[in-house]
Parts: C-alpha cells; structure tokens; sequence
C-alpha cells in the first residue's frame, strides 16, 4: 500500500502528528475554576471567605496572610497555628452539539454534571521573633480543578477528565519599619502536577491519512469502510514541575481605626515535564504501522505512541490592594485583585519522538480582576458574625473558551461566623454561593478538527471550616 503522509493541516503539519501533538497541547494546560478566575483558588482561609475576601490582609486575625500578604504578620502577636479546609462543590453541564471535519454530527449526549466536590486544605504558621520582626510558613493550594465528562458525550475530543493543582510552600518575612508602617516578603515553592484525557477521533485521523486529497485519494465511503465514524481511541496525558516564585507587600495602619495593605505575586515560570499514553484500536494500529515505510519511520517512531513532552507553562501574577475600617461593634472593608493572566496567550509542546513536530494552541487570555466588600459583626465577646459580596471577571472569551475551561464572570454570597472558644483557640466557619454567567462556546476545536458548539452553567458552593490556635 502506498499512501502519501503529506496531507497536512495546521500550518503545513502532518494531520495525525499535528492531532497528537494538540491533545497533549491542550491537556498540558486547560483547567476549570473555583472561585476565581479561571483555575485560581483564593480558598485557603474560612475567616476571609466568609466576607467575600474583602479586608483580606487587613481585618486582623487571620494567619493566612502569611502567604497571602506577608506584611501584615505585624498584626500577629505572638507564636500562631492555623488549619482550614474548603469544599468546593461545583456543577457543570453542557447544552449544545458537535460536527466532525466533514461537517457530519458526532453522536453523543451532553456529558452529564462534569463538577465534583473537593477539598482544598490550607496550613499556616507565624511567629514573633523579635518586637519588630516576624516569620511564617505556609502551604496552601492556589491553583486546582477538577471535571470528569461522560466517556461519550458529544465533546470528548476536546475533553473527558481532567485534574490539576499547584501546592505552594511558601516561608514569609515581616519587619516593623515603624510603629505603623511594616513590609513583608515571601519565597515561594510551587509545585505544579496535571493529569488529562480525551477521546481521539480515528475516523478522522485515516480521513488525513489515506481520504481524499492524499496520494491514495481513497473515497470517503472505503476510508470509513477501515476506520469508520465513532472509532475511538483515548489519551492520557500527565505532566508536572517544581518552580520558584516571590512576593513582595506592605501594610500601613493609617489611623487607630484604618488599615491599607498591598500586595503583588510574581509569575511563577514553570517546565511542565510530561508523558503521553494512548489507546488505538487494532485496526487503526495495523493502518498506521502500513503507512510506516512510505513515512520512513520505525515502529517507535510512529504517531500514537507512548512519548514524552515539554511545555513552557507560567501561573500568572497578582496584585491586591486591601482596605479595613474598625469600630467597637463593628468593621468593614474592601479588596480589589488584579490577576495576569495575559501571559497565558498560547502553549506550545515539543516531543521526545524526533518524528513529531511541536505544536502550539492559542489561548489568548487577558486580565481579570475581583472586587470585594464585606465586613464583620461582634454579637459578643465571643461570636463574630460576617458576610460579604464578590465579583470576579473572567480571562476567557467565547471565541477560545473550551470545554476544560467553561470560565466566565461570577458573583460570589458569602456568609460566616467565629468563635472564640478560649484565649487561645478559635474557630471560623463559612459558606459562599457562586453565580456563574452562562460560557458561550463558539466553536471549540479538538486536535482532529471536530468542533464543539453550544454553553455551559456553571454554579458553585464553599464550605470552610479553620482552627487557630495561639500559643
């Protein structure tokens, strides 16, 4: 048999190296959010969340500013632990359909509730070491998700299961420059890990191969005749990276009853390393090892086989201003975050098998920014109640947004309370609710060029609880 591998799509690729090559691409980097923008976590602190995260450096109290605003440990008087953990439940359905690249539909349902619920801890340590400095340790989570879509919905080209996370151990510094002026830095360990799988549409794979327009110029018909529509295959894809980053604050009390911080994370610069596992069904195998002398390649060297990938993959930069007001019965304030995602425009995979080319899918992210108000209430010496609004813009548009990532605009109720149960311990609990804007997909486009149309609604629920214990 001898077919040309020459009928190419994406910039001059070969089709079946360019489609393994945009499912790694798109599995490497393609996550659901939280709370925040697109998979940025802010769950880490009960306190905080039960005010929206408004007066998030500033309320007081809170050991969570060592990693989220070191400068304001100059609040924290004395040698502090903190424990939370946050359960994100969130759901995500589709409404829409999909066609191959013939333009025929692709059978399938809608994927189900592709949300789940997960747990997201969070650990904090400061101490005062002198009248003028202090020093912490955090570990917390600032990035994750999680959605696994029915194995045959009518977009598991695009997607079917997907996990990601980065955990951050950070170690903070604060030093009281005057009595009301303290700045602070932190060094920050990332840890960056994803686990990915879609289906991979065969059909259209021997259509690039052997259809029409190749040197074998077989009719559509016969090309579906050896891999007919609905031939599947499923990738698995896995990739992880250690990184640094920094972040640098300062906190002013600006009166007895006024408090301002800010705050700015550096982007994180990650090398995702990684490995991609694929299932071919036999009669796909035995065509793409037929094709192997005209394509000049040995058997490791074909397209569909186990191999290796790198990514350039950067988390993006924040800056947070926060505001607090204190009164006797009661305090307020506000915060406003700027996230950077605009350094999130493509991604680009380079392979261990010398045969495939890399590829690159666009993305073109812009910044977002949240903007909350809350405040608390002290019903007694003990019992402290809070509340809070957020609104969170998202970086996606309809014109890339994917099923991975059904991002959009979100406001955020929030509730909770703390209690204080001795000198030394406290408790907080708290609970928000996430309404999503309805995430127009205008056309999503798998690695075998099928393309997936409709919106997805999206809703969430937070549930926090933190302990804190002052030594």
């Amino acid at each position: 048999m001898h077919m040309s591998f020459r009928n190419t799509v994406h910039g001059g690729r070969p089709f079946a190296l360019a489609a393994l090559g945009l499912a790694i691409a798109g599995a490497l980097a393609a996550p659901q959010q939280a709370h925040a923008s697109s998979f940025q976590l802010k769950e880490d602190s009960a306190q905080s969340m039960g005010r929206a995260y408004a007066g998030s450096a500033t309320a007081g109290g809170d050991v969570s500013v060592v990693a989220n605003a070191p400068a304001a440990m100059s609040d924290l008087k004395g040698t502090y632990f903190e424990a939370d953990v946050t359960a994100i439940n969130f759901s995500t359905t589709f409404t829409g359909s999909a066609h191959d690249v013939l333009g025929s539909p692709i059978s399938g349902g809608n994927g189900g509730d592709a949300g789940t619920t997960l747990p997201v801890p969070s650990f904090f340590f400061a101490t005062q070491v002198t009248d003028r400095l202090h020093l912490g340790a955090a570990v917390t989570v600032p990035f994750g998700f999680k959605t696994t879509y029915d194995n045959n919905w009518v977009g598991r080209y695009n997607s079917i299961y997907s996990k990601f996370e980065s955990l951050d151990g950070t170690m903070s510094a604060s030093f009281d420059v005057t009595d009301n002026f303290s700045v602070g830095a932190s060094a920050i360990a990332q840890r960056t890990t994803a686990t990915l799988t879609n289906a991979i549409n065969f059909s259209s794979v021997a259509l690039g191969l052997i259809g029409p327009g190749t040197a074998s110029n077989l009719p559509v018909n016969e090309v579906y005749g050896l891999v007919p529509p609905g031939t599947d295959g499923q990738a698995r894809i896995t990739g992880s990276s250690w990184a640094w980053g920094w972040q640098l604050g300062a906190y002013w009390k600006l009166d007895p009853q006024d408090r301002f911080s800010f705050n700015y994370r550096s982007k994180i610069s990650h090398r995702l390393q990684g490995t991609a596992n694929f299932d071919v069904p036999q009669n796909v195998q035995v065509l793409v090892g037929e094709l192997a002398p005209a394509l000049g390649l040995s058997a490791s060297q074909l397209p569909f086989q186990h191999t290796s990938g790198t990514a350039e993959f950067t988390t993006p930069a924040e800056a947070t201003a926060s505001y607090w007001h204190q009164e006797d019965k009661f305090g307020f304030g506000a915060d406003v975050s700027w996230t950077g995602w605009d350094v999130f425009k493509n991604l680009t995979v380079n392979y261990g098998n010398p045969s495939q080319p890399s590829t690159t899918q666009e993305f073109n992210w812009h910044n977002s920014w949240y903007f909350a108000v809350g405040g608390d209430y002290y019903l007694t010496d003990k019992l402290t109640l809070r509340a809070g609004l957020g609104y969170d813009t998202t970086p996606t548009t309809a014109a890339y947004r994917e099923p991975r990532v059904p991002d959009e605009t979100r406001k955020l109720l929030s509730v909770g309370l703390g209690y204080k149960a001795t000198e030394h311990f406290s408790i907080n609990a708290s609970y928000a609710h996430i309404f999503v804007n309805r995430a127009a997909i205008n056309g999503a486009v798998s690695a075998t060029d099928d393309v997936l149309t409709g919106s997805s609604d999206d809703e969430g629920n937070l549930f926090a609880l933190s302990a804190i214990y002052k030594f």
